[in-house]
């Protein structure tokens, strides 16, 4: 492929998309929802989590944007966060892809990034 995989997923306007089906997809799966339901009730706070994760995903995947938060060990450090509950993120992921006509290469590219991550996020 030749397009960036930034491009692939829709660029900013795509990407947005993407991260609010799955912060919403996070929140009604019942295996990690405790986790982000709370979030609702601190917009502000589930603001800036929405937009790093924009930014991260427009930057990780070669877009212009550039990424302001914290970096994913001191991020996810103190959570505590199983193998399980890693895999649930990474299911709501592939299935908000799939939902909005992401190709197999990207989604592939995707979960080869998250898994990536899996060290930096799992029992920080």
């Amino acid at each position: 492929m030749d397009k960036l995989l930034y491009d692939r997923l829709g660029s900013s306007a795509g990407i947005t998309q993407i991260v609010n089906e799955v912060v919403q997809a996070h929140m009604n799966n019942p295996a990690i929802n405790a986790r982000f339901l709370p979030l609702k009730e601190q917009p502000e706070h589930l603001a800036s989590i929405t937009k790093h994760t924009i930014e991260f995903f427009s930057a990780g995947s070669g877009g212009p944007e550039t990424y302001s938060g914290k970096d994913m060990v001191t991020a996810h450090t103190g959570m505590n966060i199983s193998r399980g509950e890693f895999t649930h993120v990474i299911d709501d992921v592939l299935q908000v892809l799939e939902n909005n006509n992401i190709d197999e290469e990207s989604k592939k590219d995707v979960l080869a990034i998250l898994w990536s991550l899996k060290s930096m996020v799992i029992s920080q």
